[in-house]
């Protein structure tokens, strides 16, 4: 397929709340676009974004999805993102290859939990936001209080740009041809004079024009519009019902004629990092020219099990071929593109060549992961993406395989999945030895346990992790011990006197050598060490690991003969052990 100009390219994220409708939103904006002769729905689980069997099973999103539709020659891709707030990170990860975001209410629920997160964050990026306000044809739903909701919650700039009629059966324009018939509540004439006097704001010699009764054309009025939606001055509201359709060809019709191209769009935020000093970071502008280097930015990675890893980018300058040879990141080694994807859910079809503005995936790029940047020029390697102030996980189990031998497939399954999702971590504790996958809910870790068993096949138990504790001490005491051994044969002798004393949280172990006149000749004080360093391992009390203490060995005896390692190594292991229980442990 040939590559599409920047200015026949929209790219918008659906974002709210898991259950409002974003997925049968897509699917019906993809059939009003002529991508699907029909619509699938959630409960057959027949949506082109819901492809994963994890997503069937329980019907709703767990991952972002992308899909597209053309319409007069302009492609719009669509990205569909999960609504629970543990899904959170991947959500937040469609924002960077977007200029807008839908945020879809539900026109009985209200706004919520995760559409006001996300909003937010929308604006921190500095996308173009409008509401889609769903389900307006359902029987218990009050649209006016909704309309004071939103502006209560998001600013006096939510102005809905059509209005309900027909008991919610289809909309009226009222932006650019207001009209047909009466409204479901306020007045089409009124919300259309709101528009424009919100709109003309932007500019003090149109508000002047306007002021002035100078009628704005078309054109004028849509340049106005784009830029007030840059500044977010203005946050349209839409009303749809993605079940019947009500709205769908009003909301194609604002996305294609009204939402920013690539180029309309504010900047997306570049930054370079000289040296690799994140904390140096200075503030890049991409040319957003398809003639310009190359800049990608890989926003989701899938691992296939047939193809391997692929990456979905979102090219922001140059143009991608299969024949462009890349560097990711601050790589050395350049890799041939390969042929880039356009996606529709889990289907791909060839690009050509992907410029400004195109969403595509890309495989046969092992080194691909989450937010590297794409680019064709080494003098890029310094440049990245404004990193996403992602959640931190805030639950955690851990987990082993229930058959011996399979910890190794476990180890390689962990490290996949966490490639895949930015919010997801594993840790493997040095004091307990477990594997603990840590996410930002229960829900999240139950899918990710419920991926390893259905998708990779193995068959793994999960338990809260065992608390990893630690001992130290409160008070200063001293110990000692005689370490005498014979045998028959050669002896062992060793004494240590030494003294224990606490220190600060989070200072460690400290070992001090006191020893005066060779008490204990200096190639043993190591051995002394090491003894303690085994009782710190071990624990004094309750077999914890031992933490926050001084150690200062100050005396002891040898023997000519029988003073060995290994009895200075007992010696220093007991006395510590002896100096610990009387240091209130």
């Amino acid at each position: 397929m040939p590559a599409h100009p920047s200015a026949n390219l929209r790219t918008l994220a659906f974002v709210g709340h898991a259950g409002v409708g974003k997925t049968t939103l897509v699917e019906a904006l993809l059939a009003a676009g002529g991508a699907l002769t029909a619509p699938g729905t959630v409960e057959r689980g027949n949506t082109v974004c819901d492809y994963d069997p994890l997503e069937k099973e329980h019907g709703h999103s767990l991952k972002v999805a992308c899909a597209h539709f053309e319409r007069d020659g302009v492609r719009v891709h669509l990205l569909d993102t999960p609504g629970y707030p543990d899904f959170a990170g991947r959500a937040m990860a469609a924002l960077d290859a977007v200029e807008s975001v839908a945020i879809v209410v539900s026109a009985q629920r209200g706004i919520e939990l995760s559409a006001t997160r996300m909003a937010l964050w929308a604006q921190t990026r500095r996308l173009c936001r409008f509401i889609v306000v769903n389900r307006i044809d359902a029987d218990d739903v009050d649209l006016p209080a909704r309309v004071d909701e939103l502006r209560a919650a998001f600013g006096q700039e939510c102005l809905p740009v059509n209005l309900p009629v027909g008991g919610g059966r289809d909309v009226a324009d009222c932006f650019f041809e207001p009209g047909g018939g009466p409204s479901d509540f306020g007045s089409v004439e009124a919300a259309h004079r709101a528009l424009v006097e919100q709109v003309v704001e932007v500019d003090d010699a149109l508000t002047e024009r306007y002021l002035s009764g100078e009628e704005i054309d078309a054109q004028t009025l849509h340049d106005a519009f784009e830029r007030a939606l840059r500044e977010a001055h203005i946050v349209p509201i839409l009303f749809v019902s993605a079940r019947t359709g009500a709205g769908i060809p009003a909301l194609v019709d604002f996305i294609v004629r009204l939402a920013p191209n690539p180029a309309e769009g504010n900047p997306p935020l570049f930054e370079r990092w000289p040296g690799g000093d994140r904390e140096r970071a200075e503030s890049f502008t991409a040319t957003r020219s398809p003639d310009d280097h190359v800049l990608a930015h890989v926003f989701k990675v899938e691992i296939d099990p047939y193809i391997g890893r692929v990456g979905v980018v979102r090219v922001h300058q140059g143009t991608i071929t299969p024949d462009t040879l890349l560097y990711v990141g601050e790589g050395r080694k350049a890799v041939r593109a390969g042929t880039p994807m356009l996606l529709q859910g889990r289907e791909t079809r060839p690009l050509s060549a992907a410029g400004p503005g195109e969403v595509c995936a890309m495989s046969k790029i092992d080194d691909l992961a989450f937010d590297a940047v794409l680019h064709d020029a080494p003098e890029d390697a310094a440049i990245h993406f404004r990193p996403l102030p992602l959640p931190h996980a805030v639950y955690g189990l851990a987990v082993r395989v229930k058959r011996r031998g399979e910890e190794q497939k476990l180890a390689e399954v962990l490290q996949r999945l966490v490639s895949e999702d930015p919010s997801l971590g594993v840790e493997h504790d040095p004091v307990t030895h477990e594997a603990v996958i840590r996410g930002l809910g229960e829900l999240h870790v139950g899918r990710v346990l419920e991926r390893i068993r259905s998708q990779y096949r193995l068959e793994v138990d999960a338990h809260p992790p065992t608390i990893p504790y630690r001992e130290t001490i409160g008070a200063e005491a001293e110990g000692h011990h005689r370490h005498k051994k014979q045998s028959g044969g050669a002896g062992q002798f060793g004494e240590v006197f030494l003294r224990v004393a606490p220190l600060a949280r989070g200072e460690g172990f400290r070992f001090v050598d006191e020893v005066k006149g060779g008490a204990i000749p200096g190639t043993f004080i190591p051995a002394v060490e090491k003894g303690v360093r085994q009782a710190l391992v071990g624990g004094a009390v309750a077999g914890f690991p031992v933490q926050d203490v001084q150690v200062t060995v100050y005396d002891g005896k040898t023997h000519p003969v029988d003073g060995k390692e290994i009895a200075f190594i007992t010696a220093g292991r007991k006395a510590f052990l002896d100096a610990a229980a009387k240091a209130r442990p």
